[in-house]
């Protein structure tokens, strides 16, 4: 959608207003209507008013969440008219909460009709009208839409079909990323992880009949500040392998590859700020199929650091990714200073904290501290996730140098993070976080500002993090 910031004096006719409501007797002589009609001040609450043609929309708190979804209804109602334009007059209050305005009527309006054969095709205008136009509301204008805009791309990544996203594709979207922001890009197939020792992340692809592939892009600006390597799993389609998930399980897996889509647009999005940082974005793009040359329950696998993994369930594919991709990226970039890695990795993290919170996980106590708060300040949920020596223990392996899968029910999303720990070499275990967007990345129902399937999650809060982490 088209956004733009008008001065009063500037302002034209518009075929709709939107009218934020904080407090029901803000609304003078529509009060007794809006009453009538069982409007209340409670956030998801809109009422559009075709003969006055003005959508009224409710929010509870002057806070990023509460604005973000308050606007984003506002501009699914206005989805739901032929009009073209509409204006919102902002406060000083609106003004100073403007990068929740924004985000939101983008992420509002958001539509996945790629395999519709009728597109809705009204394109709303909307126009923020202030006093005085000013050097900041602009500057979070700019920064807003890139943002918003990369986690609808990525939303569309993860919403696409598997057929038509394949490791290939995810090298395709790497490459043109790369071609559109002058990054330096590499892809790699399997011969290369053969070669490489990486027989983890090798393993898990090789019964499907599409190769995997690593990518590593690389955004290198002058004088940067830090150097952060971003690691994103990649599971374009998880069947379970030979642990084969039941058929309503299996259903949505297509979204198994939200973390490299993360560190794809979030690497993107660091790129269009042209932030002061090194970004390395590392993603395993692999396809988990079942077959005959498919790897087995009880098979040892070794991986690229030399560690052995006894597998006994097949489906615990994604951290064995990672831990190639974690060794490939500590053995190829020097002088990290801060490694994250992104993976919708375990149901157990959506059992735990329900299907809209990131778990945040790692060593560092004040690193996720500072991770929770830029996270929380970036507009999605998460919360942390202590390893502690008793969980360790659960994913020993009486064969191998560790097991894939713990030996008990409980505490699965965080013995899977400490799985992932094991890969992580000592010099940098204070620099890693792991997070776990198993629970926000896909719900089948909308919440929020967002709509039914992929969320993005992961793009706003990698964006945050590393900016306040140079700031």
């Amino acid at each position: 959608m088209k956004i733009k910031i008008l001065e009063k004096t500037k302002a034209k006719d518009f075929d709709l207003e939107i009218i934020l409501v904080n407090s029901i007797e803000e609304l003078g002589e529509k009060k007794e209507l809006l009453e009538s009609l069982d409007f209340k001040i409670k956030d998801e609450v809109s009422i559009f008013l075709p003969e006055s043609k003005k959508i009224y929309s409710a929010f509870e708190e002057f806070n990023y969440d509460s604005l973000a979804i308050c606007i984003a209804n506002a501009i699914k109602k206005a989805s739901t008219t032929k009009f073209k334009t509409a204006k919102l007059v902002l406060n000083n209050t609106l003004e100073e909460n403007f990068k929740a305005l924004v985000e939101g009527s983008i992420l509002g309006a958001y539509k996945f009709e790629n395999y519709k054969s009728e597109k809705n095709k009204n394109e709303l205008e909307l126009n923020f009208i202030v006093e005085t136009k000013n050097s900041k509301l602009t500057s979070i204008l700019e920064e807003s839409k890139i943002i918003a805009s990369s986690v609808n791309s990525a939303r569309d990544m993860v919403n696409t079909a598997p057929a038509d996203f394949t490791p290939k594709s995810f090298a395709q979207e790497a490459q043109s990323i790369a071609k559109e922001f002058d990054l330096e890009c590499e892809v790699f197939g399997e011969k290369y992880l053969e070669k490489q020792k990486m027989m983890s992340m090798h393993s898990v692809g090789r019964a499907s009949v599409h190769e995997s592939q690593l990518i590593h892009l690389r955004y290198k600006p002058k004088k940067a500040k830090t150097k952060i390597v971003l690691v994103g799993k990649g599971l374009t389609y998880d069947s379970g392998g030979l642990s084969l998930k039941p058929a309503d399980f299996m259903v949505t897996m297509k979204a198994d590859k939200s973390g490299g889509v993360a560190v794809l647009n979030t690497i993107k999005t660091i790129a269009a700020l042209k932030l002061p940082i090194e970004v390395h974005a590392i993603v395993g793009a692999v396809e988990n199929m079942i077959g005959g040359n498919a790897y087995k329950p009880d098979d040892i696998l070794r991986a690229k650091n030399g560690k052995t993994i006894e597998v006994r369930n097949t489906d615990a594919e994604g951290r064995l990714v990672l831990a190639d991709c974690l060794c490939y990226a500590q053995d190829e970039i020097k002088d990290i200073d801060y490694i994250f890695d992104f993976a919708t990795l375990t149901g157990a993290c959506v059992v735990g904290l329900g299907e809209y919170t990131t778990g945040i996980m790692g060593n560092c106590e004040e690193l996720k501290q500072k991770a929770l708060i830029s996270c929380q300040n970036s507009g999605e949920y998460a919360t942390k996730l202590d390893f502690n020596r008793y969980l360790k223990k659960c994913i020993k392996s009486e064969i191998a140098d560790v097991c894939n899968i713990s030996n008990t029910r409980y505490g699965g999303a965080i013995t899977a993070g400490m799985f992932l720990d094991n890969f992580i070499y000592e010099e940098n275990k204070n620099k890693w976080i792991h997070f776990d967007i198993a629970g926000p990345a896909f719900v089948e129902k909308s919440w929020g500002y967002n709509p039914y399937g992929a969320s993005g999650t992961g793009v706003r809060m990698a964006v945050q993090f590393i900016k306040d982490l140079i700031n």
